[in-house]
């Protein structure tokens, strides 16, 4: 598969089951283009933080998981966005221990270290993180 405009799957989330249904797409496109268990394992968790954020914070949003690769590379990207209330200080929220919930607050720092592209870009009626994981295709 190479890399176009419309994404592979579409996961409504508004239910626990939905980020069920989100991790496993995720992981089977992974698999598909060759990521080991430990990438799958990553970015599956990764998609499981941000959905679940969705439900918490925004009651509902969407969940696009996209082949992006190239010649060079096996890539997927996910985008998840919702349409609730944003996020009020997206860079005090990137930072390790903040929370609104009474959480840890390692879930968007921490989903940032599970990928290798994060972007969050949040205001009232959209937020929208779109993350990234490549492999090189010629690798051993």
């Amino acid at each position: 598969m190479t890399s176009s405009s419309e994404p592979d799957a579409v996961v409504d989330i508004c239910t626990t089951a939905d980020i069920v249904v989100a991790r496993r797409l995720t992981r089977q496109l992974a698999a598909c283009l060759d990521f080991g268990s430990a990438d799958q394992t990553r970015l599956a968790t990764a998609v499981s933080e941000l959905t679940r954020n969705v439900i918490e914070y925004a009651g509902h949003g969407t969940c696009h998981i996209s082949d992006a690769s190239d010649l060079a590379f096996n890539s997927i990207q996910v985008i998840v966005e919702d349409n609730g209330p944003g996020i009020a200080n997206v860079a005090q929220a990137m930072q390790d221990g903040y929370s609104t919930s009474g959480s840890l607050g390692a879930g968007l720092p921490g989903t940032r270290r599970l990928v290798d592209s994060f972007m969050i870009e949040s205001r009232p009626g959209l937020t929208r993180v779109t993350i990234s994981m490549s492999m090189r295709k010629d690798r051993p």
